[in-house]
């Protein structure tokens, strides 16, 4: 921490799917306030490895096939779909996809395993329009993106294929059953007073993003207690039943 300039850290270490130690040294915010192994810090990417965790789990429930095209779970063509008036700021703009067809080949593991052939994320984009760079599953892009249209199948797909669903209460009941008190995929106001602020490559502390929806690319806060509840789960196969 001396050397690197970094005001906190937090470490866990998981040994044969038992939480073995977990530690917080440093500082939490700007104030000097010591981070501890229950402060809620920003989870970023590690919200896709606790979304796989939840596909996996629809997988063993046979409401969804990790190799079908998303395709087949929706009630009209991805492009059809106005997602700005479904839900506002929280998908992509699938209609940029109209003129390409290759959208038809993506499935839950090309989202999984980053081979959908999107960006990261479509504003980053030059025009801020969503494409397809490659043949789905022929290459690996690590991509957001390819989360963010896996959610939409999974919250907009056919109810009669058991989807629909809110993934917001299904990570959710995941946490509840692993005792994880204080991680969520969306903000909570009772995790204020114990929250860690960023820091810049200056040193400057910068305040915690409270991210109102759920976003399975990352929009998780969790703490270094909880998460290596998880990961020790995870580690143990717990909740899940095939190997995909």
């Amino acid at each position: 921490m001396t050397k690197t300039g970094a005001k906190g850290l937090a470490l866990a270490i998981i040994d044969r799917g038992q939480v073995r130690y977990v530690q917080a040294y440093g500082v939490r915010n700007a104030g000097n306030d010591p981070l501890r192994t229950d402060t809620v810090m920003y989870g970023a990417s590690l919200t896709k490895v606790v979304f796989a965790y939840s596909v996996l789990q629809l997988v063993d429930q046979g409401k969804l096939a990790l190799d079908t095209p998303l395709a087949s779970y929706l009630d009209k063509p991805l492009p059809d779909y106005d997602t700005e008036a479904i839900y506002p700021d929280k998908y992509g703009p699938y209609r940029d996809l109209a003129n390409d067809p290759r959208w038809k080949q993506i499935t839950a593991r090309m989202v999984l395993t980053h081979s959908t052939g999107f960006a990261n994320f479509w504003f980053i984009e030059p025009d801020q329009k969503l494409r397809i760079h490659f043949n789905p599953g022929s290459g690996y892009s690590y991509s957001g993106e390819g989360m963010s249209l896996l959610q939409f199948i999974i919250e907009n797909g056919r109810r009669e294929n058991g989807l629909g669903l809110d993934l917001g209460a299904l990570t959710q009941a995941n946490f509840d059953r692993l005792g994880m008190t204080r991680t969520s995929l969306q903000w909570r106001p009772d995790f204020r007073p114990n929250l860690a602020d960023g820091f810049n490559d200056k040193g400057e502390a910068v305040a915690h993003d409270e991210r109102s929806k759920v976003r399975v690319a990352g929009s998780m806060d969790t703490t270094i207690a909880d998460l290596s509840k998880f990961v020790a789960a995870l580690t143990r196969h717990d909740g899940l039943v095939g190997q995909g």
